[in-house]
């Protein structure tokens, strides 16, 4: 793990225990120490550790007593006993309950420090495994950057240059150009590359549950909470954090996003305990932050936080040169629907496009033609209308009065019309993320008989 790791010794010698808490502290741990085992376990409740060395004589409350409790607990660190020679039956009873290892007083510090960081790279892969049992994430369809642009050229030397350290990355750029591919390269040319990379969708779930899904809940923490779950801060834990479309997020979660990037500390749903995590913090957004700022909707404080480093991706208009690159990519990336190729009309067709759906919209026709074409070539009928020129459709003038939200209701709908009900051609046509297509549509109860 790349932060420190966090220890509690639990021991009624005051010389050993302070000895112990003086030298792992020279090591690069972080460590307190606590006289007895009631003590241990009020700590063990308000704070998360990743190694307890444990003595097993203690006043108030034994080791063994400790452990057996410990076994309660949803998420516990992992135990390092600690013990007298003649004791080693008791040692042996301790494994049987959960514990990691352990030494026969008096260890050498070299010994336990080898046994903590073992111990620690242990609990790591349980959360790891644990929580992606939790959050199965799916993958993005290609994890390369494809392109012939200088200006992309530009963009990834600068990625180059901000991958190897922590600072925080913004990532501007229109729907659909690439904002979470440019982060996966930040990820995967750091030194956090070999730990996850996590994103999350700020802009497609309610206040409540992206709170729920970032920093996780406990069981009971609301309805339906029958068990606690970790969070995706959780799961980057020692990676990277993609914070995607973090312009759309409401001002409540701001506030506790803020908070938990200035200390690396949140709470779950539902609990009291405060968690530690070290991540790398990317976002994304498509909306100009300075405008939210001035209106209020997006928090300054946050705003100079995620902005260390900013990244801004081309519109795939401003790189034409790519987009022949690109289509003939996932010509051969959609195979399995038959082997294509573009033919020169098809080729000049998609050139003449503007794309305001960008890298996602040409991902989407290409598939789209590959499916329906009957032969071995792509022809211009194959593509989608709007490629060849159909004119796009217009917003639905509403009648004298109409709101805001009436007229674009209506021009939803007219979109959805258009091309038969295909989300991700109209949110492409909308130049609108998938997902706040989705939004809009459960939010104005629009109806698949509307334009089907």
């Amino acid at each position: 793990m790349t932060r420190s790791i966090r220890v509690l010794v639990a021991d009624d010698e005051s010389r050993l225990r302070e000895l112990l808490v003086r030298e792992l502290g020279r090591k690069g741990h972080e460590v307190e120490g606590v006289s007895d085992g009631e003590a241990a376990l009020t700590r063990l409740r308000d704070a998360a550790y990743d190694i307890v060395i444990l003595d097993m004589k203690m006043p108030r409350k034994e080791g063994i007593e400790v452990l057996r409790e410990l076994s309660a607990f949803p998420e516990h660190p992992q135990v390092i006993v600690m013990t007298g020679f003649q004791e080693v039956a008791t040692a042996v009873e301790a494994m049987k309950l959960g514990a990691y290892d352990y030494l026969t007083k008096p260890t050498k510090i070299e010994e336990l420090d080898v046994v903590i960081r073992k111990a620690a790279e242990k609990g790591q892969l349980l959360r790891d495994n644990h929580a992606l049992r939790a959050h199965a994430a799916g993958a993005a369809p290609f994890s390369g950057i494809l392109t012939k642009s200088p200006r992309m050229h530009d963009v990834m030397r600068v990625v180059e240059r901000v991958a190897p350290t922590d600072s925080a990355v913004l990532v501007l750029g229109e729907s659909g150009t690439g904002k979470e591919l440019v982060a996966r390269a930040i990820h995967e040319r750091s030194p956090r590359a070999q730990r996850p990379f996590v994103p999350i969708h700020c802009g497609a779930l309610p206040r409540e549950v992206l709170e729920s899904e970032l920093f996780g809940h406990e069981k009971g923490a609301f309805t339906g909470a029958i068990a606690a779950k970790p969070g995706l801060i959780d799961l980057a834990d020692g990676g990277t954090l993609l914070l995607d479309e973090i312009g759309e997020m409401e001002p409540d979660s701001q506030v506790k996003l803020l908070r938990a990037i200035e200390t690396g500390m949140f709470f779950r749903v539902g609990s009291t305990r405060s968690r530690t995590v070290d991540v790398r913090i990317v976002a994304s957004t498509n909306r100009d932050l300075a405008e939210a700022m001035k209106s209020g909707e997006f928090r300054q404080d946050l705003y100079y936080r995620i902005n260390t480093i900013t990244v801004t991706l081309p519109p795939l208009r401003e790189r034409p040169e790519d987009i022949a690159l690109l289509a003939q990519h996932f010509v051969e990336a959609n195979a399995a629907y038959g082997a294509k190729r573009l033919s020169a009309a098809a080729l000049a067709a998609l050139e003449a496009y503007p794309w305001p759906g960008n890298v996602r919209e040409l991902l989407h026709a290409i598939e789209r033609a590959v499916i329906l074409s009957r032969g071995e070539e792509i022809q211009p009928s194959d593509l989608p209308p709007e490629v060849l020129g159909a004119a796009a459709p217009s917003p639905v003038v509403g009648v004298a009065g109409a709101s805001l939200e009436t007229i674009e209701r209506q021009h939803i709908v007219a979109t959805l019309r258009q091309v038969s009900g295909h989300r991700g051609k109209a949110a492409a046509l909308l130049a609108i993320d998938p997902k706040t297509l989705y939004r809009k549509i459960i939010g104005y109860l629009i109806r698949p008989e509307e334009f089907s």
